[in-house]
């Protein structure tokens, strides 16, 4: 099994990072580039997470190997062990070998590897792609230089950081500078900016995803939130729509200006291409297209405002985008939370859908989750089952917020997921040993994560599930992801005392300690600020639990949902009736369909009777007639194609075009709305139109 457990988790966590990648991006629309970079860096920060429990129990064996060494050298080399003897049994040798065992030399080079590529990924890579995908140039030249005038002063400001650095260790007579010193800074730099933020993420998690789960437990309560961002997006995807609408019509006064002929016509058309479909059709191509475009004295637009309008197009296309799918997701979350609501006191304990599902049900999960089944989880169970999911992780949160503020005290030992280890090693159950490592650093993993995906910056920043987030909030996301994962882990062994420069102890490193350097170079990082520094966590956990931040962001305007204020009512009061218009809407359709259908079933088979009946009874010579006609029109077709043609586009010459119509063609001799037609009618008056008003 030796390097088995390395392969499997490798292969295990890229799926797991497919699967959120996919479930938040969108593969078919999004550049490649973008789909690569934000995958490889979620992945490589999954993967330091998954594997550093494995790292945890080789080097707890190698301590137990090196000590046996120690102690008994003129024994054999395969036998060690504190208390071996010379014929020792395996099943009782307190060093055998763990299951998950990672050969000396491969974990240095996986753990070098995986850090610098992240690193690689998150200060220089990522960044310039981030910049490259929001650009509005229509040239990959273009876009490249945009890119690198925007991370010009993003570079500098690090360059400075790390230039300070290197001041301080070139003043400090004690130090001599050598390329790993200069290694060990740069790193130092990284991970101290990445534990500014993470305590602040951790401090926040380790309050709201308990809490949520309480809240989720009790009736109503998600109900009434949802009520509250029904209101809130309706807000939202109406600024969308406006906003939409106010570029629409900056690109179509851009189009009409701009003819087939000008130089910057190609940026125009790939302007377009972004537009959605409706609005395509609706500008088209402009009538005027013979006339050139120097013929008159206009002002046209330059090609840096058309990269602008390009940049307005994206972001705007992409906002309104995912509010409408926003919307119906929250549509339907909305109906199924008020379903639930009905049922809790239905006697009958069947779970009643006012809306069936439009997606067909798999037969397999309907016939074990049956209405019976469904009633007694959503109405019975799921409250319980998250009030006990709740009390678990707040003891997880207590756990860790006091093992942050003791894990320096090393006599006596105070941090209790060092306690944990130290227990587990003295009896080498290494089964426990990398459980309890993966639970620890698995839940303060969700903790800072899952507030990544929470967060929202305006719209700049915004992760949407369903296939809604941009490719700036993706390559945001990485970047942050690969700054977080490395402290993240170092304090997580600081926690445990796996920490050479935590425990003070003069035991082996793990492999993932041994490519950070010693940290003794910045004596005031290692001694203060990495040992200090997370103890503010308790001053976050105190702000979060009282709500602190969602009441100053309440009265700077930014609407939260809070329980005792009147403007929260008021909008849940509001977004009550907008999701009660929405159902009756769709009660409204449903109803609609279904007469439609009953009256297909009881009449659209005495039709087809009829119809087969009247086809049978047909006279043999009436039959050879209609054969004589048709042959007989086929020959004139061409004939009176051509003079058909010219009568419509005398009738098109007479007639002045409506540049207002809803549908614009290409072709003046195809049809538009409000002209007349052969045949005898006007198309605004066909069966089609008459009720679109309606």
């Amino acid at each position: 099994m030796s390097g088995a457990a390395l392969g499997l988790e490798i292969v295990f966590v890229f799926f797991l990072a497919l699967f959120l990648l996919h479930r938040y991006g969108d593969f078919k629309k999004q550049h490649r580039l973008v789909i690569i970079g934000t995958l490889l860096a979620w992945y490589l920060c999954f993967l330091i997470v998954f594997i550093l429990p494995l790292d945890v129990s080789t080097t707890i064996y190698n301590r137990c190997k090196h000590a046996a060494a120690n102690s008994s050298p003129t024994e054999n080399s395969n036998i060690t062990g504190f208390h071996a003897t010379a014929t020792p049994v395996p099943s009782q040798h307190p060093c055998f070998k763990p299951w998950s065992y990672i050969p000396d030399g491969i974990m240095p080079i996986f753990w070098r590897v995986v850090y610098w590529t992240s690193q690689f990924l998150t200060w220089i890579l990522l960044p310039f792609m981030q910049s490259y995908a929001r650009s509005g140039g229509f040239s990959i030249t273009g876009k490249i230089k945009t890119a690198l005038i925007e991370n010009a002063i993003y570079y500098g400001t690090y360059l400075l950081i790390f230039g300070a650095f290197l001041i301080y260790v070139a003043v400090n007579p004690h130090l001599h500078l050598e390329w790993n010193q200069l290694q060990t800074i740069g790193i130092a730099a990284a991970n101290t900016w990445g534990l500014f933020l993470l305590v602040l993420l951790l401090g926040y998690g380790l309050v709201e995803i308990p809490r949520s789960y309480w809240n989720g437990a009790k009736r109503g309560y998600l109900l009434m939130k949802t009520y509250f961002k029904a209101a809130k997006l309706m807000t939202e995807k109406a600024d969308a729509e406006e906003t939409l609408e106010d570029v629409m019509e900056e690109v179509r006064k851009v189009n009409e200006s701009i003819k087939y002929n000008h130089p910057l016509r190609k940026c125009v058309d790939t302007i377009l291409k972004k537009c959605p479909t409706e609005y395509q059709e609706k500008m088209g191509r402009n009538m005027d297209d013979y006339e050139d475009f120097d013929e008159k004295h206009n002002t046209y637009p330059s090609e840096k405002s058309l990269v602008k309008l390009h940049k307005q197009v994206i972001y705007s296309v992409q906002r309104h985008r995912r509010t409408q799918v926003q919307w119906q997701i929250l549509l339907e979350q909305a109906f199924y939370l008020e379903d639930v609501a009905k049922n809790e006191t239905s006697a009958t304990r069947q779970f009643v859908h006012t809306f069936q599902s439009p997606e067909p049900e798999n037969k397999f999960l309907q016939y074990f989750y049956n209405p019976t089944v469904e009633w007694y989880w959503e109405c019975l169970l799921r409250p319980w089952f998250y009030r006990i999911l709740a009390v678990v992780l707040s003891i997880f949160s207590v756990i860790v917020v006091w093992s942050e503020c003791t894990f320096f005290s090393t006599t006596p030992v105070l941090s209790l997921f060092a306690v944990f280890i130290q227990l587990a090693e003295k009896t080498y159950n290494y089964i426990y040993i990398e459980i309890a490592c993966f639970l620890s650093i698995f839940f303060l993993s969700i903790c800072v994560y899952s507030t990544v995906f929470r967060i929202r910056v305006f719209n700049y920043y915004y992760l949407a599930s369903h296939h809604q987030t941009d490719a700036y909030s993706l390559l945001f996301s990485g970047m942050l992801f690969c700054r977080l994962t490395p402290p993240l882990c170092l304090n997580f062994l600081g926690l445990t005392h796996m920490d050479s420069s935590i425990s003070h102890q003069n035991t082996q490193p793990t492999a993932y300690t041994s490519i950070m350097g010693s940290m003794k170079v910045l004596s005031f990082i290692a001694d203060g600020f990495y040992i200090y520094y997370p103890m503010l966590v308790v001053i976050l956990c105190i702000a979060t639990y009282f709500s602190l931040g969602t009441r100053c962001l309440n009265l700077l305007g930014f609407q939260q949902f809070m329980g005792d204020n009147d403007m929260t009512s008021d909008l849940v009061d509001e977004g009550k009736e907008l999701i009660r218009r929405e159902k009756r809407k769709r009660q409204r359709q449903e109803e609609g369909e279904n007469r439609r259908r009953e009256w297909k079933e009881r009449y659209g088979h005495n039709r087809e009777d009829s119809t087969r009946n009247r086809n049978v009874h047909v006279d043999p010579k009436e039959s050879n007639l209609s054969d004589i006609s048709t042959n007989r029109s086929s020959k004139y077709t061409r004939a009176n194609n051509r003079t058909e043609r010219d009568r419509i586009e005398l009738l098109q010459d007479v007639e002045p075009l409506d540049f207002n119509a809803e549908t614009f063609t290409d072709d003046p001799l195809e049809s538009e709305p409000g002209r007349y037609q052969p045949g005898g009618r006007y198309l605004s008056m066909s069966h089609s139109r008459i009720f679109d008003d309606v």
